[in-house]
């Protein structure tokens, strides 16, 4: 137990990047930014140990020297919700932060294998291990991952990690519409060519990504990474593939780079506005039946990641939560998130996708277990 734990709520924060909601009214601020330093690094086994409150580029920075990488990608939020501060590795986890190549290699919880927390009893905590052979508590650290904070503090994270591609290339089919494009996509996911991102941007977006330089028409672009002689085999072979869906053409490894990055943070939508920002999931086939709906209805503008299953989808006006949560039921069920909005839109609105009354007696009983105080009242900002 840790002596003297207060009884006041608190709000966490590592960075303050991912903010989502102002901390409850009287919480105290924990940061875990004292939380700083890698504990335990094996290239070999590619495993990772981080205090919590390390900055994630210090945690990229030391994967880099020995050519690795997080497969999930982490999303930076700092464009969208205007925020500062450096992202840290427990708000990464803590808000299960995960890009593009997160429908190949899986999201942040995926390559989560243990945790050191601190819960609402004052009780330090440690589940999981550096190997995916110690299976003692996995299943508990991946509950604290996308928690946001609502259970626990997190104070350490072990993760496995991958090695970093050789060379990457993408394969753009210009042109097509959204059904078109979802079409495409399948396609090239379906070929033994190791797609590693697939992403459709609309020409009302298409513009904005690497500053215009992708050809003219909406973009349908797919990712290639690995060997170079690998890359070079297989973006022949899919640009044969794709050559029966529209115009080809490929861009080079810093293009590559650079487009995928731009994609991961939406940077179409980091234009300074407090315009309504959804970050939706459902199936890949039903991103563009949901957009298409909605567009019907209400002023909107989209973009699809994971193979048209997220969907990020700026309102014009409203967030319209009512309609979009009735829209998303239609298309087969699927989850949204209201990222951005005016301060007193966001106070009035569901954030988070609402759940099954099933669901909400689950999530009641584990914040119950965790926190029986109720101290972890806001959710973490990293």
């Amino acid at each position: 137990m840790i002596a003297g734990l207060s009884a006041t709520p608190f709000s966490i924060s590592g960075g303050g990047t991912r903010s989502l909601l102002p901390a409850a009214d009287g919480a105290e601020q924990l940061s875990t930014r004292g939380l700083n330093g890698i504990v335990a690094y094996n290239p070999a086994e590619m495993t990772m140990t981080v205090r919590a409150g390390t900055p994630l580029e210090k945690v990229e920075a030391a994967l880099a020297e020995n050519r690795q990488m997080l497969a999930f990608e982490p999303v930076d939020l700092r464009g969208l919700l205007g925020s500062s501060g450096i992202p840290t590795i427990g708000g990464v986890f803590a808000t299960n932060a995960s890009g593009p190549r997160r429908f190949v290699a899986g999201a942040a919880r995926d390559s989560l294998l243990g945790v050191r927390f601190v819960n609402g009893k004052g009780e330090i905590v440690k589940a999981g291990g550096r190997v995916m052979k110690n299976v003692t508590g996995l299943d508990l650290a991946k509950l604290l991952a996308g928690s946001h904070g609502s259970l626990a503090l997190l104070t350490e994270v072990t993760f496995r990690v991958l090695p970093m591609p050789e060379t990457a290339v993408t394969i753009v089919v210009s042109n097509l519409n959204d059904a078109e494009a979802t079409a495409a996509m399948a396609t090239a996911m379906a070929l033994p060519v190791e797609v590693s991102g697939a992403a459709h941007l609309p020409e009302s977006v298409r513009g904005r990504f690497v500053s215009g330089a992708l050809p003219d028409g909406a973009a349908t672009v797919l990712r290639l990474e690995g060997l170079a002689a690998s890359v070079s085999v297989r973006a022949q072979k899919l640009a044969d593939a794709m050559a029966g869906f529209g115009a080809v053409s490929q861009c080079d490894a810093g293009l590559t780079q650079r487009l995928w990055r731009e994609i991961r943070d939406a940077t179409p939508y980091a234009d300074g506005t407090s315009r309504p920002l959804w970050r939706v999931s459902v199936a890949p086939t039903a991103g563009q039946q949901l957009v298409a709906a909605l567009r019907l209805e209400a002023g909107v503008d989209a973009f699809y990641d994971w193979q048209g299953g997220l969907v990020w989808l700026r309102m014009e006006s409203d967030p319209e939560a009512a309609l979009l949560r009735r829209y998303i039921k239609a298309v087969g069920g699927g989850h949204a998130t209201l990222l951005r909005a005016r301060p007193d839109v966001l106070a009035a609105t569901e954030i988070f996708q609402p759940q099954t009354d099933a669901v909400t007696a689950i999530q009641t009983a584990v914040k119950a277990s965790f926190d029986p105080a109720g101290l972890f009242r806001s959710r973490m900002t990293g």
